[in-house]
């Protein structure tokens, strides 16, 4: 039985909350300020905290700042609806478990808040510049970083028709996965660097992984050098290795953006698509 405050404005989104979470055994107290929230913090322990971004007066990263200061180890995550990418960034910025971005599912609202109450281990993402137009991050060679930084991209790309977001979503998960799990080895005391860049013609990834690189011609593991007559062989490479389940990025990502390009080393590659 966990305690759980929400910080919203909304009366009706209190109650969907309520009606969601309850259900589940949780014990919610309800803010519709800033201020309010931080004054029941001062009064009662909670386990987790669910904030939304825009509310009146004190928004939720005004609400975060505050109580990281007495409050550094609370768990938080942070209420946003699409098409924000300055809250996502925020929320980054502030340490927040998750952010469940509007409008929600029930299921969805339950999973993140039983996945946050678990296993909620913060991923150290450091946002070194927050432009809508220029996102750049160092990002812990954790597999753990991928699902948030995938949410903060389909904000910044939020205007675009689904299937060009579902398109370039698929590319960088794929790319950043095997910059994590084969150039950073999982650990995450290394990083990798990611910037995307959005100009009136076309969204620019680049990604670079602390790893010695590969050559293109030994990667068995990769689905890109399948021989024409086992078209299936990497996963059987795969499984021998104990590698996850996958190999597909590099052939997939080909075809899904209009340019996939390595530095010679190859633990720097950049891909476009073209709007």
């Amino acid at each position: 039985m966990s305690q759980i405050l929400v910080v919203d404005d909304d009366p009706t989104l209190h109650e969907l909350i309520e009606a969601a979470l309850t259900s589940d055994g949780h014990i919610l107290q309800h803010a519709f300020t800033g201020q309010e929230g931080l004054a029941m913090l001062e009064r009662q322990h909670f386990d987790l905290a669910l904030i939304d971004y825009v509310m009146p007066g004190m928004d939720g990263g005004e609400f975060l700042d505050q109580l990281r200061s007495n409050h550094p180890d609370l768990k938080a995550m942070m209420i946003t609806g699409f098409g924000t990418p300055e809250a996502v960034l925020s929320a980054m910025r502030k340490k927040v478990c998750d952010f469940i971005l509007k409008p929600f599912s029930i299921a969805d609202l339950k999973a993140a808040v039983s996945a946050a109450l678990g296993d909620c281990a913060v991923v150290e993402i450091e946002v070194l510049s927050a432009e809508p137009h220029w996102v750049q991050l160092r990002v812990p060679c954790d597999l753990a970083a991928v699902p948030i930084l995938q949410k903060l991209l389909i904000q910044l790309k939020a205007d675009l028709p689904e299937d060009t977001r579902e398109a370039m979503a698929y590319a960088f998960r794929e790319m950043l996965n095997n910059a994590i799990e084969h150039g950073g080895k999982l650990d995450p005391t290394k990083s990798v660097e990611v910037l995307c860049v959005r100009t009136k013609r076309a969204i620019i990834y680049w990604i670079k992984d602390p790893g010695e690189g590969f050559d293109p011609q030994q990667l068995e593991h990769a689905a890109v050098n399948n021989p024409a007559n086992d078209p299936f062989r990497h996963v059987t490479i795969r499984d021998e290795k104990g590698l996850r389940a996958g190999g597909f990025g590099i052939l997939m990502t080909d075809q899904l953006v209009d340019e996939l390009v390595y530095n010679e080393q190859r633990n720097e590659l950049m891909f476009v698509k073209y709007l």
